[in-house]
């Protein structure tokens, strides 16, 4: 049954060929009642559709289009709105709200069926839809489609009206008008995003956002059930163990993001999701040989909690928070639809391909994980900079134009 319904999410419409292509188009328009809209037909065609294919392949599609927008354009919200010092925290308040979600439904997904999981998961869509048109649109889009007389406004609603927010204001102006002054003069449209001053950001970005995936990702979260069945563990208890410790190394991350750094908490995450790999590759290696049978399940749980810890810590939110950090306003879109079609690409290759490596070798596939994200431990400890404290203008300006002495290198 966790086969088939990995193959099932595997085999989905890819999300990012259609919510790719739009993320340039609603860099441009009003972002505040777009993504739920789509999140609520979705829901609703998935619940509904259980009685034919088809509608079943279309709730697919609409979710996959709507989880691919607001993986990128929330982050890019949130970023955009919140006061430097709290920017970690709150975006990955953000991200720790679904991680709970899947959570709390990962442990519905033991006593109730999926029809009905599927119908429980609109409700939370249909109660903060109508919020959305009450919350403000982020100054910095403001400024960039030419409303530059409302960012000083949207800042006091923002921060409270008795701030002084003329600094952050008069910087959000200049800089946009910097990049606009740049924009006509090198205008190159989706394409500009591939020109050499973008190299390094855009490198950063997609190599990040590919790294929980090809570390194995949607093969632990689809085939969780086959991992510990294998193994001789409980489903249901591995379940319920996986879902709370990923909830609060969530909470570990949110509050220690501002306080220790995105690059510290990625290297801490990244290290555990490589020993979490690597434990897991033993107790199948273990299992294989009749080994420790006594204590492989235990191994095995441990190894499946230690990873979904570590990425609810760090890899799990701190990637797109950087995503959203490191790109100007000229490219945003364009560097959405990079991120989201890496994104998709390595998670559906992980997702369709992680069955037949098990049965290749159990122990070879995680042991290929586990180099994956060793390597994904080197590149973010070599090249990954530290954005903690800076405004979005000093690390975009950092990125695209580093003085000499810039230390972001």
């Amino acid at each position: 049954m966790a086969e088939e319904e990995g193959l099932l999410l595997a085999s989905s419409p890819n999300r990012s060929s259609l919510s790719s292509s739009l993320l340039s188009e609603i860099s441009n328009a009003s972002t505040k009642p777009f993504v739920l809209a789509f999140i609520v037909g979705s829901c609703g065609a998935f619940a509904f559709g259980c009685t034919g294919v088809w509608l079943l392949d279309l709730g697919r599609l609409l979710q996959g289009i709507s989880i691919g927008i607001s993986a990128y354009l929330g982050p890019v919200y949130i970023t955009e709105i919140a006061p430097r010092n709290l920017r970690g925290a709150v975006s990955s308040l953000a991200q720790l709200f679904a991680g709970v979600g899947i959570s709390v439904f990962y442990v519905l997904g033991t006593v109730v069926a999926w029809r009905d999981l599927a119908i429980l998961g609109s409700i939370p869509s249909l109660m903060v839809l109508p919020l959305l048109f009450f919350i403000p649109e982020s100054p910095r889009w403001l400024a960039k489609v030419g409303r530059e007389w409302e960012v000083k406004a949207v800042l006091l609603s923002l921060r409270g009206a008795t701030s002084d927010v003329s600094d952050e204001a008069a910087e959000i102006l200049e800089y946009t008008e910097h990049v606009k002054q740049q924009q006509d003069v090198d205008d190159g449209g989706f394409f500009k995003l591939f020109q050499r001053k973008y190299a390094f950001s855009l490198t950063i970005g997609v190599v990040l956002i590919a790294l929980p995936q090809l570390g194995g990702l949607n093969g632990y979260s689809f085939y969780t059930d086959s991992i510990f069945t294998s193994t001789g563990v409980s489903s249901h208890f591995g379940f319920i163990s996986t879902s709370v410790v990923q909830m609060f190394g969530g909470i570990l991350g949110t509050v220690l993001v501002d306080v220790s750094g995105r690059r510290t908490l990625l290297l801490v995450s990244q290290a555990g999701m490589f020993l979490g790999c690597l434990a897991t590759a033993i107790s199948f290696f273990l299992k294989e040989n009749h080994c420790w049978e006594t204590g492989t399940p235990v191994l095995a749980l441990t190894s499946v909690m230690v990873y979904f810890a570590s990425y609810g810590s760090g890899m799990g939110t701190i990637p797109w928070i950087i995503a959203s950090e490191i790109y100007p306003v000229d490219v945003k879109g364009a560097a959405g639809t990079m991120c989201n079609l890496v994104s998709s690409i390595s998670s559906w290759l992980v997702a369709y391909s992680f069955s037949f490596l098990l049965q290749w070798s159990s122990t070879g596939t995680f042991l290929m994980f586990a180099t994956v994200t060793g390597l994904g431990f080197v590149f973010i400890a070599k090249l990954v900079p530290e954005t903690k404290g800076k405004s979005l203008e000093e690390i975009q300006s950092l990125f695209t134009d580093p003085p000499e002495d810039s230390t972001i290198f």
